[in-house]
């Protein structure tokens, strides 16, 4: 009898993994608990795979002989906990496609910085025309490029919640750019445990593998003293040798974070073999990645940025750090924890107004409500966006950058990105 995958949500890495179980033979069944949206119904019918949506019929689920679990669904749900009792393996879509594929695997996690390092990476290594696939929270699933293509190299950016799940996964090139507080409700609120799961990025690698970590980092540097790891080490910072080909201020992404972002980058196409023309062409020629500090338009002398995929207090700490003018800051959304007091400073020096703009902003309020800044409380985004359009003086910046996930008012941080510049451009 064929052994039974159960892929437990259907969004982007569900629906691949699925696709791929069904190609390698596997009795396959996909159950998502919300609804199942459109363009993964029809992949899913077009390959045969059998689904239910708005529920998890155990009978249907239980006996799996191995469960693909979606990153978003945390080990606390109480579907997870049986499977757990009885024994089932649990797995990410990102172990379980990389079964089937011996591409190299360069691997970025981070709480800030993965999108854009990955797409850097990416961009430079299609520049010097390698085979290469972009996967994990960013391009196509893993396992639907597994499935139906064939690269030589995937370039992946991996959250610690796609990391939760991995055992036999090896990166050949694992990065990890920084460690701050991030989704503190999904580790029990014990920082600990997220700084655990953001290194299993270097898991299973050995000498002939390479880890690349920002050396400067407090949580990082603090670990590696307490960890012996298997991998060739390579530690960059402003501290440790250059290894830009180009001069910062030739470097297309700005901002030092940026810097720092396009050093791990460098590092990784050297690790990989690129030419040193081709790293220093595409350092200066790369276009950054959309809704982070993405330059909107000038309304009456305003700048407006969208950094919608700032979701948490650290992501603001470096949009606020690269801001020039005086700013009008929106900010709110789902709290995932958040300490604000990481900000203050750049707050009191950078901020003349905030504007809040979720459905609960009483922490927000308690937090800034003493700092003498203008306040403006909204619960929805054209009130926001009114808000700051009134308080904005001409030279200023309107920047977006909410420290919080969306789901409160948004589907997700490109929908809370997109609608703010669609609102932006009408004014």
């Amino acid at each position: 009898m064929n052994k039974r995958i159960v892929v437990l949500g259907a969004g982007e890495s569900g629906s691949g993994a699925a696709i791929l179980a069904k190609e390698k033979g596997f009795d396959v069944f996909v159950s998502d608990c919300g609804t199942i949206s459109e363009p993964y119904r029809a992949l899913l019918d077009q390959n045969g795979v059998p689904w239910e949506d708005g529920k998890h019929s155990e009978e249907l689920i239980l006996n799996a002989d191995e469960v693909v679990k979606s990153p978003g669904i945390p080990l606390t749900a109480p579907l997870i906990q049986k499977l757990q009792k009885q024994g089932t393996h649990i797995i990410s879509e990102i172990e379980f496609a990389a079964r089937y594929t011996n591409a190299k695997m360069i691997c970025i996690t981070g709480s800030n910085g993965k999108t854009t390092t990955t797409s850097l990476i990416y961009y430079i290594l299609k520049q010097a025309g390698l085979n290469v696939g972009l996967a994990g929270n960013i391009g196509n699933s893993l396992a639907l490029q597994v499935a139906h293509e064939d690269h030589d190299y995937y370039v992946i950016e991996l959250s610690s919640f796609q990391l939760d799940n991995m055992y036999d996964f090896k990166a050949d090139i694992a990065i990890l750019l920084n460690i701050t507080p991030d989704h503190l409700d999904r580790y029990d609120f014990k920082f600990q445990n997220y700084v655990d799961a953001k290194f299993r990025i270097t898991r299973n690698q050995t000498k002939e593998d390479s880890f690349i970590y920002w050396a400067e980092d407090p949580v990082i540097d603090r670990e590696m003293k307490k960890i012996q790891l298997g991998a060739t080490l390579y530690p960059y910072g402003f501290t440790c040798p250059n290894p830009l080909p180009v001069g910062e201020d030739e470097l297309a992404l700005k901002g030092k974070h940026n810097v720092l972002n396009s050093m791990a980058a460098t590092i990784a196409a050297n690790v990989v073999g690129i030419k040193k023309e081709v790293i220093r062409e595409s350092l200066k020629t790369f276009q950054g990645v959309e809704h982070r500090l993405q330059y909107v338009a000038t309304v009456k002398g305003v700048r407006w940025i969208n950094d919608s995929k700032a979701t948490n207090v650290n992501s603001c700490w470096y949009a606020l750090e690269s801001m020039t003018t005086p700013t009008v800051l929106i900010l709110g959304g789902k709290d995932k924890g958040n300490d604000y007091s990481e900000i203050d400073e750049l707050v009191k020096q950078k901020c003349h107004t905030l504007v809040f703009m979720g459905l609960h902003n009483e922490k927000l309020r308690e937090h800034f409500g003493g700092f003498g800044l203008n306040i403006i409380d909204t619960d929805n985004l054209h009130d926001a966006i009114q808000g700051a359009y009134k308080a904005a003086h001409e030279g200023d910046t309107v920047l977006l950058s909410p420290c919080c996930a969306s789901f409160d008012l948004f589907k997700s941080y490109e929908d809370r990105g997109e609608q703010f510049m669609a609102a932006v451009k009408n004014l």
